[in-house]
């Protein structure tokens, strides 16, 4: 029993120094922040996210003041979109934003946080080019979030790099928005729900004007009104119709529905 109780506390030692060399063996553990924060971006440009991140929170974790790891915690937020985890990614962005408000890439932090949430950068792409997108086939909050991210790049920082873009990606969000509030109302036009049809028409007019939307929001909204029979706010709705979009396809819609009364 000796033997077996003495070869027992042998090899619990020998695994007990093995696992200890597993966890020290880290071949990151004498790197400088300058060599941490360099082949942390090197696996960012690879696609290896997973690594970089690891990279990253070594290089903070280790040497906590210093350019270096400023740079790694907005580094580490674009990691985080890249590797598809945006909860983490805008956490990142907005500890980077608390912690240095008067950064001079904070700029970049709240445009990366607009990105997180924007989705369909196909669909961006071809409405650069005039090309027609289903732009109400979005996440409304999400789209809501990325919209006022990107407004704070371009009214705190009109002259950065990222404002341009941030501009344009507003106006396609904007219109995306507009769409998807008609798309709600027609939704309860056709389900005979016209009040709510009315105020959801009502609410994109008054929230999302000019835009595309526009003729789609008060066509909806005088084949509400005709179908409830009301018939002066219908007219006064055409007449308004009339005047932006002479040629709608509304104002045939409208002739030709039956009154519900």
């Amino acid at each position: 029993m000796r033997r077996r109780a003495g070869l027992f506390t042998v090899l619990s030692i020998l695994l007990f120094i093995a696992g200890c060399s597993g966890i020290t063996d880290d071949p990151t553990k004498d790197w400088s922040p300058e060599k941490l924060y360099k082949e942390a971006k090197e696996k960012v440009a690879g696609g290896d996210y997973e690594t970089a991140i690891k990279y990253f929170e070594s290089l903070e974790a280790r040497y906590p003041y210093g350019r270096y790891s400023e740079q790694a915690q907005l580094e580490i937020a674009y990691a985080y979109y890249k590797y598809d985890d945006p909860a983490l990614a805008i956490a990142a962005a907005d500890r980077f934003i608390r912690l240095h408000p008067t950064h001079p890439n904070v700029d970049y932090a709240y445009y990366l946080k607009g990105l997180v949430n924007f989705h369909g950068e196909k669909g961006f792409a071809n409405w650069l080019l005039g090309a027609k997108d289903d732009l109400s086939d979005r996440d409304p909050k999400g789209a809501r979030d990325s919209y006022d991210a990107f407004r704070e790049v371009v009214e705190r920082f009109p002259n950065s790099r990222y404002a341009e873009d941030s501009r344009q990606r507003m106006a396609y969000l904007f219109e995306a928005q507009a769409r998807y509030e008609t798309q709600v109302a027609r939704f309860y036009y056709e389900r005979k729900s016209y009040v709510a049809a009315i105020n959801r028409c009502q609410h994109s007019l008054a929230t999302y004007p000019r835009t595309p939307s526009t003729e789609d929001a008060l066509g909806i909204m005088a084949l509400s009104y005709k179908a409830m029979g009301i018939d002066d706010l219908m007219k006064d709705t055409v007449r308004v119709l009339t005047r932006n979009f002479p040629n709608s396809r509304y104002l045939a819609e409208v002739n030709s529905v039956t009154t519900n009364r």
